[in-house]
């Protein structure tokens, strides 16, 4: 069909072969980041290269949402709309009696993503959202865990374009933990880097 552009025509071509199109960050993590890595650390096998497995959204609301359903509705609504994914409820574990807080009652909500729609969050987080951050000067380098995981706060879920400012009740922030297949903190933050994670130490 005249007209057609070389992506469409690759993407048709794709779907007629029952081949997946691979998302931009996990393209480039195959073509330049394993090969980077290997050189880096010196692995033989690009089976040894470090991976990211999963990524987490966390919304914790606290004990405002315990008498106020209502925010644990938007939130659950806003986190599914940046993940692109459903978010489920999160409850509490045990009872605080200086909270008022009961055990089992919805205090936050939460969505894991992997695969696909793993990497494209991640593209978009890296690319997007974070440059809207104000007075953005990177993210610290040294929340690691140990095991070569990554935890950044997000403030200001605004920063991402999915959430509409004039349904936003109040900002309620979220944590996003990226947690990968590395076996150092070392290795970890430099998948990291090398998928452009913006460290400032």
């Amino acid at each position: 069909m005249a007209g057609k552009s070389n992506m469409e025509t690759q993407a048709a071509e794709a779907g007629q072969q029952g081949e997946r199109i691979l998302p931009r960050l996990q393209g480039r993590y195959r073509t330049d980041i394993i090969p980077a890595m290997m050189k880096e650390f010196g692995y033989s096998s690009m089976m040894q290269v470090p991976n990211v497995v999963k990524i987490t959204l966390n919304m914790g609301l606290g004990k405002e949402a315990v008498g106020n359903q209502n925010i644990i509705r938007t939130g659950q609504e806003e986190l599914t709309l940046i993940a692109g994914q459903k978010a489920v409820v999160t409850k509490s574990k045990k009872s605080i009696a200086n909270f008022k807080l009961r055990e089992n009652l919805p205090i936050g909500c939460m969505v894991t993503l992997r695969r696909e729609r793993m990497w494209e969050f991640l593209d978009r987080f890296l690319a997007v959202a974070l440059p809207r951050v104000r007075d953005f000067k990177g993210v610290s380098g040294k929340a690691f865990d140990g095991h070569g995981n990554y935890t950044v706060g997000v403030r200001d879920e605004l920063i991402f374009p999915e959430v509409d400012y004039d349904k936003l009740d109040k900002v309620k922030g979220l944590n996003v933990t990226i947690t990968t297949s590395a076996k150092t903190d070392e290795e970890g933050k430099a998948l990291l880097r090398h998928l452009g994670m913006p460290f400032r130490n």
